[in-house]
């Protein structure tokens, strides 16, 4: 009897080639799928991906009862930078403008109460000095002595009454387009607020095109699934935005922090946008006239949120900016 062996030869290049493209087409049709059928899922894992690439790990404090989420990357040993985001941002919006400073610096981004993945209470004090006491809750659970911090439109309306409140635990201080000061042009959001209108919360997603408007220079390329997880957050939590907004927006009105502002001894860095629609430039000039000790930066062609319009431009400032604070120290 004749026994026939037939050997199973190696795929040849074109066969590995064609495996190759076919597992790879599984799996984008898989990703597909997933980003369309779970876009609020996929935007998390997409985000988790991103924190990683630019070295932040999500981690989270409880004190008094309340979870804080937040952001956290750099060297341990390094001075503390804590970032603080605008009215109805989240820490995310901070994601470029960090990568840069978290290499000699231990950067921290909260989700400050109220917004992102914190906890949304509506018997809850959403003033700003309630946020800044909860700013320096924050700041012990974490075993933070002295730190600098930064803060853009709402997140900068804090950082100053935190600076204002509790000067011997702040090193330095940026306001990116903050709000709290009253400039000598209204801005479209000041006009409108005066009218009884709030253009920082939607109730469609055509109102939420508007506002993505409203806030940058240039329209920023976002994809759906991007755009529809957080048109629908805004929308489902309008009526909980609202309280906040106009919270904020009255006390501003009525005592904005303008004669205030000469006693904040730490360095101050000012950072805007020439084209800010919200928090008008004019504002740059009251802050450098009343902080003793600033440095001014007004970026042309950018709207509300230079960390994300000019995250590399505007980190380098700071970065530089940080730098120069600590030389001054030794």
């Amino acid at each position: 009897m004749h026994r026939t062996c037939v050997a199973a030869g190696r795929d040849g290049p074109a066969d590995v080639i064609s495996n190759i493209l076919i597992v790879a087409a599984a799996v984008i049709v898989v990703v597909i799928i997933f980003r369309f059928a779970f876009p609020r899922q996929f935007l998390r894992l997409v985000l988790l991906a991103v924190r990683r690439i630019m070295g932040l790990k999500t981690r989270s404090v409880e004190f008094d009862g309340t979870l804080w989420p937040y952001l956290e990357g750099g060297p341990e040993s390094g001075e503390v930078l804590v970032l603080l985001h605008g009215f109805s941002g989240d820490k995310d919006n901070w994601l470029l403008y960090a990568r840069s400073l978290r290499k000699n610096y231990r950067v921290i981004i909260p989700d400050l109460p109220g917004f992102g993945d914190n906890a949304r209470d509506p018997n809850a004090d959403y003033h700003m000095d309630a946020q800044a006491r909860w700013l320096l809750a924050f700041a012990d659970s974490m075993g933070i002595d002295r730190f600098h911090i930064g803060g853009n439109s709402m997140g900068g309306y804090i950082t100053l009454k935190f600076a204002l409140a509790h000067a011997d635990r702040i090193l330095s201080l940026a306001l990116l387009d903050s709000a709290g000061v009253v400039g000598e042009t209204k801005s479209e959001l000041q006009i409108a607020t005066e009218n009884g209108e709030s253009l920082l919360t939607v109730s469609s997603p055509e109102e939420f095109d508007r506002l993505l408007k409203l806030i940058v220079y240039r329209p920023l390329p976002l994809p759906g699934f991007i755009k529809k997880p957080y048109c629908e957050d805004l929308i489902a939590h309008r009526p909980f935005l609202e309280a906040i907004f106009w919270s904020m927006a009255e006390e501003m009105q009525d005592r904005p922090l303008n004669d205030q502002l000469h006693s904040i001894a730490a360095p101050a860095l000012v950072i805007w946008g020439r084209d800010d629609r919200l928090i008008d430039v004019s504002c740059v000039d009251v802050l450098k006239a009343q902080i003793p000790n600033n440095h001014c930066v007004v970026f042309e062609e950018t709207g509300h949120v230079p960390m994300l319009e000019r995250p590399v431009e505007s980190a380098a400032v700071h970065a530089e900016f940080l730098n120069n604070c600590r030389a001054a120290t030794l």
